[in-house]
């Protein structure tokens, strides 16, 4: 007597198996080369192996993005490829009559949200969502799109429209590295993690052209500041300030060269994200004058001295405290940044 298997015999439930063996391998050595297959809809039968399959095919020719029905699919390269976010492929995309039937391209998802906006007599918000997990990309093609919207969003009319544009158009992008540096930090698996989620709101006016941006932040990974994984570092402004400040501002900030801190793991490493000079610009863009800037600036030195305080173990848990004699030694030195701060900020009596 055969076996009952979910009301189906174990011989059917083999047949079903070795059918679908069979259709997978007849998929895979079809005639059309996998890497031509720019959606995933046309995948038969759907399973991870041919996916995957698919997926791989295309990305050994380079070919990076793929169609999933209304869904696109981006692999990251992991290097740069010339070309794939030029102006020029912007340009070819915004003004092609069908963009969807071109090759597979973030800027595809953005054109056709932003002819969604353009074709409705009342706006009717549209919105992007990249999700993926950490090295996928997702950062990368936030900047794109954000990129793709600041070119095509901004068709001026005037001369003085033309400045406006150009100020929203420097001030969106410039909000990236101004993010990503008090925000994003080395981890096991990206030299480039955002540690934090975000909303980007682009606003248009009703003849389609950019009006402003406002960007909401959450769930930002704070407990990275005093405790990180090893081989992982800390956020990058940290070591911005430590490898980018001037020889004024490291007496001003307390940074001398050769200094370390049990916060900045692993400074030694260098990484394209640790330019200070990009940062401070993008804030200036931003309207963060210089005057704020050191008073940020000075915060976080002081948050880095913070950490080197080290405190002795207390018999009983009721009471405050103390200091090792090490950090006291340390904390006389480095009192008058203390002090600092709360003259800047009005934090002391």
């Amino acid at each position: 007597m055969l076996q009952q298997l979910n009301g189906h015999s174990s011989s059917s439930h083999d047949q079903s198996r070795v059918s679908l063996r069979e259709d997978i391998q007849e998929f895979l050595s079809g005639e059309a080369p996998l890497h031509q297959l720019d959606d995933l809809t046309k995948v038969n039968p759907v399973t991870l192996e041919t996916v995957l399959r698919c997926l791989q095919a295309r990305y050994m020719v380079d070919t990076f993005y793929t169609n999933a029905g209304c869904t696109l699919v981006a692999l990251n390269p992991f290097k740069p490829v010339p070309g794939l976010y030029s102006p020029e492929m912007m340009r070819e995309y915004h003004a092609a009559s069908q963009p969807q039937k071109l090759k597979p391209h973030i800027f595809t998802v953005g054109e056709q949200t932003y002819r969604n906006v353009k074709s409705l007599i009342e706006p009717v918000n549209q919105s992007i969502v990249v999700s993926g997990e950490s090295g996928a990309g997702k950062t990368w093609t936030s900047r794109c799109l954000m990129k793709f919207y600041a070119v095509v969003a901004t068709s001026p009319t005037s001369w003085e429209n033309h400045k406006i544009a150009e100020r929203i158009e420097q001030r969106i992008l410039n909000s990236n590295p101004v993010m990503e540096a008090f925000g994003n930090a080395c981890t096991l698996r990206n030299d480039n993690s955002s540690r934090f989620g975000k909303f980007i709101q682009l606003q248009l006016n009703r003849a389609q052209q950019m009006t402003g941006a406002a960007v909401q932040t959450y769930l930002l990974e704070k407990t990275r500041v005093a405790c990180q994984a090893s081989s992982e570092r800390n956020f990058h402004i940290f070591y911005q300030i430590c490898k980018g400040a001037s020889e004024e501002e490291r007496v001003q900030w307390h940074l001398p060269k050769g200094s370390t801190f049990s916060w900045l793991p692993n400074p030694e490493r260098t990484l394209e994200e640790d330019c200070f000079e990009v940062t401070r610009e993008a804030m200036l863009h931003l309207g963060i004058d210089t005057c704020t800037q050191n008073n940020i600036f000075k915060v976080l030195a002081g948050l880095l001295h913070l950490g080197n305080v080290q405190f002795a173990d207390s018999e009983d848990e009721a009471q405050p405290c103390q200091l090792t004699e090490e950090a006291k030694c340390e904390g006389r030195g480095n009192r008058r940044v203390g002090w600092a701060l709360a003259r800047n900020y009005n934090i002391g009596g």
